[in-house]
């Protein structure tokens, strides 16, 4: 855990698109909660959400500059059972919204709203990579929106995004 911390510091030491805070620590002191900032451009859900991917119904994007997840290490934290939990808030601690992502990687709707899906289980260790992976999801630079393995984390997000999306050249 100290090991991923100073990756963390090292990472994103002056980078102007990311920031980040402890948010809780073990009996040792050590991280197991961060809250990481996302000063990013990036489709935060659409105009007409009740009619979504309704046929010949447009739902252009709309946007936000600012998304914050939360990122929780288990105390099985780095094993296979163990993986990060990553979750962006969706709303303050008093109940009013926050924007959170429209991606087909992130839920949008539902109970598990905000829950990110890095869709490479088991292939990292790094917490540094997942969070510069989440990065490029708020980009549109990484997506998948495809039925098929790994699935997209919110279908209904997905199936915008092969639809009308990639119209507006997401």
């Amino acid at each position: 855990m100290l090991y991923e911390w100073q990756q963390l510091e090292q990472g994103l030491a002056g980078r102007s698109d990311i920031s980040w805070q402890i948010s809780k620590t073990n009996a040792e002191g050590l991280p197991v909660g961060y809250l990481i900032d996302y000063h990013i451009h990036s489709i935060c859900g659409v105009t007409d959400v009740e009619r979504l991917n309704e046929p010949d119904v447009e739902n252009k994007p709309l946007y936000a500059d600012h998304f914050r997840m939360q990122l929780d290490l288990p105390a099985k934290y780095p094993c296979v059972d163990g993986a990060p939990v990553l979750n962006f808030l969706t709303s303050t601690p008093t109940g009013e919204p926050l924007p959170h992502p429209w991606h087909p990687n992130i839920r949008y709707f539902g109970a598990f709203a905000g829950r990110v899906c890095i869709n490479m289980a088991d292939t990292y260790t790094e917490l540094l990579w997942g969070v510069r992976r989440v990065a490029s999801y708020l980009r549109y630079d990484t997506y998948h929106a495809t039925l098929e393995p790994p699935y997209p984390e919110d279908l209904q997000v997905a199936a915008w995004v092969r639809c009308q999306g990639e119209k507006y050249g997401i």
